[in-house]
């Protein structure tokens, strides 16, 4: 018999569910929903390419500023309250940022929207597994994961859309009635469990916990946003958040080992299944929002793709992964080892990361990408619930919350490392592939001569003079060493991200099984 005060049943297990599923799905798909948006902001706003970017970077650092808080947050407020509170705040932001007149006016508004959807993301996962008995978590994290994995999906898409049909404003009028409706069924439905709301005094509050943390995790995520485009430790300003990362982690963790009552409990790191999955979740928002990073990019880039069409394609993978995270769920409530699943996962994901590096040319087209982006689907859907439910499978209490976010933190960390990675290892091997291409255009090489002077037959052929039909025929062979270079850094890339998730699966088998089998018999 379930003990927990939290376990709901029937209509009201649903609604609570569906809020919180809601309120996860609004937070994700706002962290890529802006990506599309960027060339009307910056052109309505007057500012540059570098600028606009502003609007990605602060929402990021809104969200990892304040998902390690998260549970804290939660015990000192209350769980309602504080996640009501952050729906409110959530929704009141995306309207100020539909509003915005400048630049600055919108940094803010995304970074206080990026507070409220971090606390979003986190403590929908803790509601979620706490409203279902502890052996029906499999199936908990399958709903959930179902927002968290189609979320990044979604955004391109759906941004596209409402930028193409309307302004860039609607972007963010959209979570405006859905905010509404979630903060309404959250008040009126979601319970605090017995531990929540244990206010501290003033004095006893972890005040310099929540400095080191900030800027800790605020200088990394500046770090892995912007470094790419300021060339790294070349530029004073990266140079020197490295250095406030660094310092403000180690005084951070100092801190929360030494004092009474820490902000972020990381003893909960002692639990085996927690530290394996956190380093799991890191490498799955890696190539979760790697990848569908680098899709749309190419489709965009290489083939002059709309953003609308690069998103769409995007769509029919994350319906194949809602469809299967279910079946998972099942596959785990009737006793398969998580391990093994996510195992499986994990070299499917491999597999799918050769087949891409294997179809990429100049001329691959659309219909190259449909099964393949319906086979990553397939390997996510393995993921994301058998590495939650074992991160979460040997804590109890209040440490769920605490595990969650810790996981969270990392599946946001790992998505802008891997970003800030695959752009970096993608310029550096685009220029090394331009140059190992451009030694082979000299006058001895026949290939090149054939080539160059079929080239001048044709522009001459229009009528251009000799002279200029030369000079033409050496931009088009500029060219397409241009788009070679950039298909080949491409293959490069899912190489990288393929080995990356090779690597992990023996850290999955030294995870410990849970121990009860599920029973499917109580469903309701």
């Amino acid at each position: 018999m379930e003990t927990n005060s939290l376990v709901e049943y029937g209509a009201r297990r649903v609604i609570i569910v569906v809020t919180a599923i809601l309120c996860a799905l609004l937070e994700i798909v706002d962290t890529t929903i802006v990506n599309v948006a960027l060339n009307e902001m910056k052109g309505n706003l007057g500012v540059t390419l570098s600028e606009i970017g502003w609007v990605i970077t602060a929402y990021a650092i809104g969200n990892v500023i304040i998902i390690p808080m998260t549970s804290w947050l939660s015990q000192q407020f209350g769980r309602r309250n504080y996640f009501a509170a952050s729906v409110i705040l959530f929704t009141i932001c995306s309207f100020l940022c539909g509003n915005a007149s400048t630049l600055w006016e919108l940094v803010l508004f995304r970074f206080l929207q990026g507070v409220g959807g971090g606390a979003l993301l986190v403590t929908s996962q803790t509601i979620i597994t706490e409203v279902f008995p502890s052996e029906k978590r499999g199936m908990a994290q399958a709903l959930y994961g179902m927002g968290v994995i189609i979320g990044p999906t979604l955004g391109p898409p759906l941004g596209g859309y409402l930028v193409e049909t309307y302004k860039w404003p609607s972007i963010f009028y959209i979570n405006i009635p859905i905010g509404i409706v979630a903060a309404i069924l959250a008040l009126r439905f979601i319970k605090n469990p017995a531990y929540s709301g244990t206010k501290k005094k003033i004095g006893e509050v972890d005040w310099w916990g929540m400095i080191f943390l900030a800027a800790a995790v605020g200088s990394l995520q500046f770090v892995l946003e912007r470094g790419q485009e300021s060339d790294w430790f070349q530029d004073p300003t990266i140079l020197i958040l490295t250095v406030t990362c660094v310092l403000s982690a180690y005084l951070f963790i100092w801190r929360e080992l030494t004092y009474a009552n820490p902000i972020v409990n990381l003893r909960v790191l002692k639990d085996g299944n927690l530290r394996i999955g956190t380093i799991l979740t890191f490498v799955l928002g890696f190539g979760l929002y790697g990848s569908t990073f680098i899709i749309p990019l190419y489709l965009q880039s290489s083939l002059g793709w709309s953003a609308f069409q690069a998103g769409l394609i995007m769509v029919p993978a994350a319906l194949m992964t809602a469809f299967m995270m279910p079946v998972v769920g099942q596959l785990i409530q009737r006793g398969v080892k998580q391990q093994y699943i996510a195992a499986t996962g994990f070299l499917l994901f491999f597999i799918y990361s050769i087949w891409g590096h294997n179809i990429l040319t100049p001329d691959t087209g659309s219909e190259h990408f449909f099964w393949l982006l319906m086979f990553r689907g397939f390997a996510l859907s393995m993921l994301f619930i058998p590495i939650t439910t074992l991160s979460l499978s040997t804590l109890k209490g209040r440490e769920i919350g605490e595990g969650a976010s810790f996981t969270g933190m990392m599946r946001q960390l790992g998505g802008s490392f891997g970003i800030a990675i695959i752009t970096t290892y993608m310029s550096h091997q685009n220029a090394m592939h331009r140059s190992d291409l451009i030694a082979n255009i000299n006058p001895t090489n026949v290939v090149f001569q054939e080539r160059f002077n079929a080239f001048v037959a044709r522009f001459m052929s229009t009528g251009a003079p000799s002279n200029v039909a030369q000079q033409m025929a050496y931009t088009a062979m500029d060219g397409g060493v241009m788009k070679q270079a950039v298909v080949l850094s491409y293959m490069d890339v899912f190489i990288a991200i393929g080995f990356v998730f090779l690597a992990s699966i023996p850290f999955v088998l030294f995870a410990k099984s849970s121990k009860s089998k599920i029973d499917m018999s109580n469903v309701h």
